[in-house]
């Protein structure tokens, strides 16, 4: 894939877990084999996310012949009490990508900033009248 860095050692934002489930998300017909690349994991490695993510009632599996179609309970809350009452849907609409907007950003332009503003203390906002 065009655009991927080189592989590192040392932690990431975010989890193997949260790149399989987001991966499943963008193409719930997707194989384990294709899962594995697109997510630099070992198939075995995949597998096994899959089945805790099963496990845990995060995704679930049904078979149509020889593939799987996978489906994810976007109201189930995240694990970690951090983000206790937060869905899973929400972790998602951050880690999934429109696919007309990953075709058309290219991959070495940069990611548009986010900014806060935040009015000083005691300062008056033209806005407030």
């Amino acid at each position: 894939m065009a655009g991927l860095p080189e592989t590192h050692s040392g932690w990431t934002f975010v989890t193997n877990h949260a790149r399989v489930l987001a991966a499943v998300a963008d193409n719930p017909n997707v194989r384990i084999r294709d899962l594995a690349a697109h997510c630099q994991l070992t198939e075995r490695a995949v597998q096994r996310i899959i089945s805790e993510l099963e496990q845990y009632g995060y995704l679930s599996r049904t078979r149509d012949g020889r593939s799987n179609t996978y489906s994810i309970e976007p109201d189930k809350v995240l694990r970690h009490p951090a983000e206790a009452g937060l869905p899973v849907a929400s972790l998602l609409s951050l880690l999934v990508q429109d696919e007309t907007d990953r075709i058309n950003t290219p991959a070495t332009q940069p990611p548009r900033a986010v900014t806060a503003s935040r009015q000083q203390p005691g300062s008056h906002d033209p806005a407030d009248g």
